[in-house]
């Protein structure tokens, strides 16, 4: 182990710096969707396109950039998507119209798809599973802070310098990460040898492509006709039918994008459908639950901001006591006890959503959903990446990651469909009580999903039988 290798803590502050920088940005950006309509003279389909390409530039690449680190090392692939993602942010804020600004969000989707991966890979390979849980859980918070942060901090910068300096606020933080990466992550290098499974990577990014705009841009096109006669359905089917075409070819291949004897492992695989069903709910509740508290509450978007941010805070400040708790008790318990009260704090927003409710007493409700959540991240990182082999490493980190973004497109437009569905079913005339009642329709649905994944993490073996396990018979 090298000097840097022994001192894991310093590590963990420049990869969360990193991390930090894409959260903010992801989490700001939405906030001046109006104010860019308005000065670059542009429509709002056109800005919708600020999100999405950045979604799809992020999410599409990053099994293959997970294999550059194994390849490469994990910490030259996160500087040079570090580097990347600040230099990208320069070119956003000077853009002078809609299509300059697209194609750099581009290059920054990019540049946080090759960060992404290497900070599981990284955080699983220098922390023993003694401290692992704890800076899974610090990881986690920071997680939480730039989200909270985000909405908060994109109004005050919009209104008092303009949208521009959204972008520019990311150069001083990318810089100051950038040294802390150069300085702090020590450069260990896998030794992945193998070959680049080229027909793996385009059947993946093809079919993810194809998946994640279908599903994602859906409700732009009606569910209909894009163009040229071609559908959204379409356009999903076919992601489908390619990433189908990708699972036999890695199958068959001799060096997999993904190796799948991952899946065999019943940690890993359970693990990782918890986090797509983790994520489909947190990412797809916060859309109906905006609709209610700006449009029958009434609330201007930093007032809703500001009812939303004590359930963010909570989440960061659980999460390392979260990590702490895993790594002395059943990681899995804990696991399965946040998942159950990020439901329940849903499930009580639900039932006391009203047109005439006081926001303020729907607190407790998002305050339970803040305590969940800050429960999940560690012991969910802790107990997937901590049960898989060394040499498989960076595979699983790009897959757990992928996971995570699929988790949240289809989370966002499935709850997004179902409100507009209700909606539509309430009829225009139906005011404040008909539009409560959709959105209290919509957030029955991430309950569900999230008891579903409750389920499957029982699937998951504690730290203790694991390790029980270990003694008995090396893992194959």
């Amino acid at each position: 182990m090298t000097g840097s290798e022994g001192k894991p803590w310093g590590a963990l502050a420049a990869l969360c710096s990193g991390v930090f920088l894409f959260m903010l940005d992801t989490a700001i950006v939405p906030v001046t969707v109006p104010v860019i309509v308005h000065e670059l003279s542009t429509s709002l389909n056109s800005v919708v396109w600020v999100t999405s390409v950045y979604l799809l530039a992020s999410a599409v690449p990053m099994l293959f950039t997970s294999k550059l680190g194994m390849r490469y090392g994990p910490k030259r692939v996160f500087v040079t998507g570090l580097a990347l993602f600040t230099a990208a942010s320069v070119a956003c804020g000077a853009a002078t119209d809609v299509g300059t600004l697209i194609a750099a969000r581009g290059v920054q989707g990019l540049g946080a798809a090759l960060m992404t991966p290497q900070t599981l890979t990284l955080l699983t390979h220098l922390f023993p599973p003694s401290s692992r849980g704890v800076a899974m859980g610090v990881w986690g918070a920071v997680s939480g802070l730039a989200t909270v942060m985000g909405p908060l901090l994109g109004g005050v910068v919009v209104d008092a310098f303009g949208w521009s300096w959204i972008f520019y606020l990311n150069v001083p933080v990318g810089g100051l990460a950038l040294v802390l990466a150069v300085v702090l992550i020590p450069d260990w290098r896998p030794g992945d040898a193998g070959r680049f499974d080229a027909p793996g990577i385009v059947l993946s990014a093809a079919g993810l492509l194809l998946f994640v705009f279908g599903v994602h841009n859906g409700q732009l096109f009606g569910w209909g006709e894009i163009r040229a006669g071609v559908t959204v359905p379409q356009v999903i089917v076919g992601g489908l039918i390619l990433l189908v075409a990708f699972v036999w070819w890695q199958r068959i291949t001799g060096s997999p994008l993904v190796p799948l004897r991952m899946f065999a492992n019943r940690d890993f695989a359970a693990g990782v459908v918890t986090l797509v069903f983790f994520s489909f709910a947190v990412t797809g509740m916060f859309f109906p639950l905006m609709i209610y508290f700006q449009t029958v509450l009434g609330l201007s978007p930093s007032a809703a901001g500001m009812l939303t941010a004590p359930m963010s805070l909570l989440s960061g400040a659980v999460a390392p006591f979260g990590g702490w708790l895993a790594g002395r008790f059943d990681a899995k318990i804990m696991l399965v006890l946040g998942l159950v009260l990020v439901a329940g704090g849903l499930a009580v927003i639900a039932t006391m959503a009203e047109a005439g409710t006081n926001p303020w007493s729907l607190l407790p409700g998002l305050l339970l959903c803040g305590i969940g959540m800050g429960l999940v991240f560690s012991p969910m990182s802790t107990l997937t990446m901590g049960s898989v082999r060394p040499e498989l490493l960076g595979p699983a980190s790009g897959t757990f990651n992928t996971a995570f973004q699929l988790g949240g497109v289809l989370g966002s437009a499935t709850v997004g469909m179902v409100l507009q569905a209700r909606i539509a079913v309430a009829g225009e005339n139906a005011g404040a009580s008909g539009l409560t009642e959709a959105v209290r329709e919509s957030l029955w649905l991430p309950v569900g999903v999230l008891l579903t994944g409750a389920l499957v993490a029982t699937r998951l073996r504690s730290a203790w039988r694991r390790a029980e396990r270990s003694l008995v018979r090396p893992e194959r």
